[in-house]
């Protein structure tokens, strides 16, 4: 049984403390997947494209698993891949499109925030300087 994933392109408005302080719309599950995120972070630092073989080295996957992960980044539109002879035999390149580097980097924003909000909820009060502390009398 195959799964077909969905994405919903509907804009959402930023939730509210009432709806949910910490709900994050922008967390895509097609990149949020540690392989996929992988992957791209691994494009978004190779702007002119990696091997397939090279990529599959960088993120630690199997032939299958790449390739799997790679149709669903394509398939998002968010990666283009071709074929091209380099050595004695074609190898496949990928590479992100304009929209995947977009949509990286919005990933990658809405992550920050998640990492900020995380941050300033957990930081311990600070205390005053010395010079606006009293003396005990």
């Amino acid at each position: 049984m195959s799964r077909k994933a969905t994405t919903d392109k509907t804009p959402r408005a930023k939730p509210s403390a009432s709806t949910g302080r910490f709900s994050y719309e922008g967390l895509d599950r097609v990149l949020h997947e540690k392989a996929r995120l992988g992957i791209l972070a691994s494009l978004a630092a190779n702007p002119d494209g990696v091997l397939f073989n090279d990529l599959k080295q960088l993120c630690a996957l199997t032939d299958g698993n790449l390739s799997r992960h790679l149709s669903v980044l394509h398939e998002a539109g968010l990666l283009e891949t071709w074929k091209g002879p380099t050595g004695p035999r074609p190898q496949t390149m990928c590479r992100l499109t304009a929209n995947g580097q977009r949509r990286f980097t919005e990933y990658i924003s809405v992550l920050e925030q998640v990492v900020a909000d995380a941050q300033r909820d957990t930081q311990p009060a600070t205390p005053p300087p010395l010079s606006k502390r009293r003396s005990p009398a």
